[in-house]
Protein backbone atom coordinates (compact mmCIF):
# COMPACT_ATOMS: atom_id res chain seq x y z
CA UNK A 1 0.00 0.00 0.00
CA UNK A 2 1.37 3.42 -0.96
CA UNK A 3 1.17 6.40 1.36
CA UNK A 4 -1.61 7.93 -0.71
CA UNK A 5 -3.94 5.07 0.28
CA UNK A 6 -3.11 5.30 3.99
CA UNK A 7 -6.04 5.53 6.43
CA UNK A 8 -6.09 8.57 8.74
CA UNK A 9 -5.16 6.69 11.94
CA UNK A 10 -2.66 4.34 10.31
CA UNK A 11 1.00 5.07 11.00
CA UNK A 12 3.47 5.52 8.17
CA UNK A 13 6.79 3.74 7.86
CA UNK A 14 9.92 5.86 8.22
CA UNK A 15 10.58 5.44 4.49
CA UNK A 16 7.07 6.69 3.61
CA UNK A 17 7.49 9.63 5.98
CA UNK A 18 10.81 10.61 4.40
CA UNK A 19 9.26 10.47 0.91
CA UNK A 20 6.28 12.63 1.89
CA UNK A 21 8.45 15.16 3.68
CA UNK A 22 10.75 15.45 0.68
CA UNK A 23 7.77 15.89 -1.68
CA UNK A 24 5.54 18.10 0.45
CA UNK A 25 7.25 19.64 3.48
CA UNK A 26 10.87 20.21 2.55
CA UNK A 27 11.77 22.09 5.76
CA UNK A 28 10.35 19.36 8.00
CA UNK A 29 12.39 16.32 9.03
CA UNK A 30 11.92 13.01 10.82
CA UNK A 31 13.76 12.55 14.10
CA UNK A 32 13.13 10.06 16.92
CA UNK A 33 9.62 9.22 15.73
CA UNK A 34 8.45 12.83 15.28
CA UNK A 35 8.17 15.06 12.26
CA UNK A 36 9.74 18.38 13.18
CA UNK A 37 10.22 21.91 11.94
CA UNK A 38 12.29 24.72 13.39
CA UNK A 39 10.90 28.21 12.79
CA UNK A 40 13.49 30.95 13.31
CA UNK A 41 12.20 34.25 14.62
CA UNK A 42 13.66 37.67 15.32
CA UNK A 43 13.12 37.53 19.06
CA UNK A 44 10.84 36.74 21.96
CA UNK A 45 7.73 38.64 20.78
CA UNK A 46 7.95 36.92 17.39
CA UNK A 47 8.44 33.55 19.06
CA UNK A 48 5.27 34.07 21.08
CA UNK A 49 3.33 34.96 17.92
CA UNK A 50 4.44 31.68 16.33
CA UNK A 51 3.58 29.71 19.47
CA UNK A 52 0.12 31.28 19.66
CA UNK A 53 -0.55 30.64 15.98
CA UNK A 54 0.48 26.99 16.27
CA UNK A 55 -1.58 26.71 19.44
CA UNK A 56 -4.69 28.02 17.71
CA UNK A 57 -4.29 25.69 14.74
CA UNK A 58 -3.62 22.68 16.98
CA UNK A 59 -6.62 23.35 19.19
CA UNK A 60 -8.90 23.91 16.20
CA UNK A 61 -7.67 20.59 14.74
CA UNK A 62 -7.74 18.89 18.17
CA UNK A 63 -4.31 17.46 17.41
CA UNK A 64 -1.60 18.84 19.65
CA UNK A 65 2.12 19.09 18.88
CA UNK A 66 4.97 19.31 21.33
CA UNK A 67 6.79 22.64 21.18
CA UNK A 68 10.35 23.58 22.11
CA UNK A 69 10.42 27.32 22.63
CA UNK A 70 13.44 29.57 22.87
CA UNK A 71 14.19 33.27 22.44
CA UNK A 72 14.60 33.18 18.65
CA UNK A 73 13.05 29.92 17.50
CA UNK A 74 10.21 27.46 17.91
CA UNK A 75 10.51 23.76 17.16
CA UNK A 76 7.20 22.06 16.33
CA UNK A 77 7.09 18.29 16.84
CA UNK A 78 4.19 16.17 15.58
CA UNK A 79 3.33 12.54 16.24
CA UNK A 80 0.01 10.77 16.73
CA UNK A 81 0.27 9.26 20.21
CA UNK A 82 -2.80 7.01 19.75
CA UNK A 83 -1.34 5.50 16.57
CA UNK A 84 2.20 5.48 18.05
CA UNK A 85 3.58 7.06 14.90
CA UNK A 86 3.12 9.60 12.13
CA UNK A 87 -0.32 9.62 10.49
CA UNK A 88 -2.29 11.76 8.06
CA UNK A 89 -3.28 13.96 11.02
CA UNK A 90 0.36 14.92 11.49
CA UNK A 91 0.90 15.71 7.83
CA UNK A 92 -2.32 17.74 7.56
CA UNK A 93 -1.53 19.81 10.63
CA UNK A 94 2.08 20.29 9.47
CA UNK A 95 0.79 21.61 6.14
CA UNK A 96 -1.60 24.02 7.86
CA UNK A 97 1.11 25.28 10.23
CA UNK A 98 3.56 25.69 7.35
CA UNK A 99 1.02 27.55 5.20
CA UNK A 100 0.07 30.00 7.94
CA UNK A 101 3.47 30.63 9.58
CA UNK A 102 5.32 31.03 6.27
CA UNK A 103 2.61 33.11 4.56
CA UNK A 104 4.07 36.22 2.91
CA UNK A 105 1.26 38.41 1.56
CA UNK A 106 3.71 40.76 -0.16
CA UNK A 107 4.79 37.85 -2.37
CA UNK A 108 1.27 37.14 -3.69
CA UNK A 109 0.17 38.47 -7.05
CA UNK A 110 -2.57 41.12 -6.97
CA UNK A 111 -2.73 41.24 -3.17
CA UNK A 112 -3.84 44.38 -1.38
CA UNK A 113 -1.77 43.20 1.59
CA UNK A 114 1.85 44.23 1.23
CA UNK A 115 3.42 42.20 4.04
CA UNK A 116 5.99 43.34 6.54
CA UNK A 117 8.52 45.91 5.29
CA UNK A 118 12.10 44.91 4.50
CA UNK A 119 13.14 46.60 7.72
CA UNK A 120 14.64 44.64 10.64
CA UNK A 121 12.42 46.53 13.09
CA UNK A 122 9.33 44.86 11.61
CA UNK A 123 10.56 41.39 10.68
CA UNK A 124 9.48 38.56 12.88
CA UNK A 125 9.90 35.34 10.87
CA UNK A 126 13.11 34.38 9.11
CA UNK A 127 11.71 33.09 5.82
CA UNK A 128 13.56 30.31 4.05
Amino acid sequence: MGWRERKNEEAYTDEEIEIRLKEELRHWYLENGWIRRKYKTSGWKSTLMVVNTVGHLAEAAFHHPDLNVSYAFVIVKLMNHAAKGITNKDFELAHKIEDIIMWQPGKEVDSALEGTPEDPRFKYIKYE
